[in-house]
């Protein structure tokens, strides 16, 4: 590896292998200094894209261990998309072949080289990684993830498993606005969790937290949303 460093952090792709043998990269930020807990972030369906490794880099500021796992390196490698035209197709394309079991000893990879921090690790997902962050928290202990707690924004699909428990804390954000995610979704997690901090964001639609995309983005929410997270984190992981 050759770390790359920046003034509050470093970052560097490293090579994992999940337990069913498969080998996949995963983006490694981290801070210059001791970290104060580790975090696994979930991609979205376009990849670890500059996107994603912004957001990794982000909490590597804020003084995290940060491990990005490329779920798509099942498919194909080095995959990175951009929000429309073709690449939103082939998002589209890889969203519909990926298979939560498999998913999930991903994470649980990325989980395993996060340990290196000796600290407390939460799940972070945006999207599809949203509801991987979900699932983290309700399956993750027969993959011998055990983490402090999850977020999840946008977790589309997390209606259809909402009853199940998670064993940690859990955030979750949503769009008021979101034509993916209905609310009865939301409403679903909710009547099954009531204790889940759940926060829905009038105005906002789906991927409100993505700042390079000017359809989606809505920067006064993904403030306060991330605001809110970066605090439930330093609560139960710092």
């Amino acid at each position: 590896m050759r770390w790359i460093r920046y003034d509050l952090f470093m970052s560097d792709w490293i090579k994992l292998k999940a337990e069913d043998g498969h080998e996949l990269s995963a983006y490694v930020a981290r801070p210059t200094g001791e970290a104060i807990g580790a975090l696994v972030l979930v991609q979205e369906i376009f990849g670890v894209n500059a996107h994603i490794r912004s957001v990794a880099d982000g909490y590597a500021k804020d003084g995290f261990l940060v491990v990005a796992p490329a779920i798509f390196d099942r498919f194909e490698r080095g995959v990175e998309l951009k929000y429309g035209g073709e690449d939103q197709a082939r998002a589209y394309d890889f969203y519909h072949r990926l298979k939560p079991e498999t998913t999930l000893l991903d994470v649980a990879a990325a989980y395993g080289a996060a340990k290196e921090a000796g600290k407390g690790i939460g799940v972070v997902g945006f999207c599809y990684g949203g509801l991987t962050s979900w699932l983290v928290a309700t399956r993750g202990e027969t993959l011998k993830m055990q983490p402090s707690c999850c977020v999840g924004y946008y977790a589309g699909g997390i209606g259809s498993v909402a009853t199940e428990e998670p064993s940690c804390p859990v955030m979750l954000h949503f769009g008021a606005n979101d034509t993916h995610i209905g609310s009865d979704q939301v409403e679903a997690v909710r009547s099954a969790h009531p204790e889940v901090e759940i926060f829905v964001y009038e105005g906002a639609g789906h991927a409100f937290n993505r700042d390079v995309d000017p359809t989606s983005y809505a920067p006064e929410v993904a403030k306060l949303a991330r605001e809110r997270t970066l605090k439930f984190l330093k609560t139960h992981i710092a």
